[in-house]
């Protein structure tokens, strides 16, 4: 009993060390967003509450910095990046989980390859194909936002359109409903979980990238968050309030997206985890 006693003891002590040590670095962006730059350095930057507080950097990354529109591009292109990975992932998830074919296996183990090919890879290529297409510094490079997003998307719902039983199709083709009838009134619903985890798990992968976006687009007008972040800064100053700041606007929505869909995204990956 004693030894189960101290065990938890330990345990719990374990897991709120841990903790701290996780949420000590979001708990510092968020008090240092409302210091002054003469406070992030010297003798007051140990105080938890700063000496003299200001919203003047939200105000200056918000009103002067773009960072308003930054954030609406973000949420264009990571929206339309979403549409796109769900609608082609789940035809290709469809084919794979239904149709017997030679080379599937191969095939399975050239998307997961593709997942984990390093981004600075394909960077390159992709460049120089949206040069020759004259696709530079628009919305287009949600195309590219693919590249990334999209095998682990077909990975996610192969595993989920597994789940679904033989027997629901075979009762909808006597029926006469159609294979596209079946992938959308009878598959889709059923797998609606891996579904709906494979959608945020794609916006916010396409919220957070940064290396494609800053290569393709150079024009200030159409550059997501992740790239203004990046120009907080003059030839020999780095605005760290301003930045942790803007790290606190542009958090806010990719963090009210999981806390309200925690339960479906748990429930989507840990239903497709199960091969019965």
């Amino acid at each position: 009993m004693s030894k189960n006693k101290a065990f938890n003891t330990i345990s719990w002590i374990f897991i709120v060390v841990f903790l701290l040590i996780t949420v000590f670095p979001f708990f510092w962006i968020l008090i240092s967003s409302f210091k002054p730059e003469s406070e992030i350095f010297g003798a007051n930057s140990y105080r938890i509450i700063a000496e003299n507080p200001t919203l003047e950097n939200y105000r200056v990354v918000i009103m002067e910095k773009g960072m308003l529109r930054a954030i609406g591009n973000s949420f264009i292109m990571s929206a339309v990046t979403t549409f796109y990975v769900v609608v082609v992932a789940s035809m290709s998830a469809y084919i794979i989980s239904r149709f017997k074919f030679k080379g599937k296996s191969l095939l399975m183990g050239l998307i997961l390859a593709v997942a984990m090919f390093p981004q600075m890879i394909v960077v390159g290529p992709i460049f120089n194909m949206f040069y020759k297409a004259n696709l530079l510094n628009s919305y287009w490079v949600c195309l590219a936002y693919s590249t990334i997003t999209l095998p682990s998307a077909v990975w996610i719902m192969v595993a989920h359109f597994n789940q679904v039983p033989l027997a629901l199709e075979e009762a909808a083709k006597i029926d006469g409903c159609s294979t596209w009838g079946m992938l959308w009134k009878i598959i889709f619903p059923i797998a609606a979980p891996g579904v709906f985890t494979t959608a945020i798990m794609s916006f916010i992968a396409a919220w957070n990238e940064y290396l494609l976006s800053c290569t393709l687009n150079i024009d200030e007008k159409i550059q997501t968050v992740p790239v203004r972040l990046s120009y907080l800064k003059d030839q020999f100053t780095i605005f760290w309030s301003q930045i942790a700041a803007a790290t606190v606007v542009v958090v806010i929505p990719t963090l009210l997206i999981v806390l309200l869909f925690q339960k479906q995204i748990v429930a989507g990956i840990s239903n497709g985890a199960v091969k019965e």
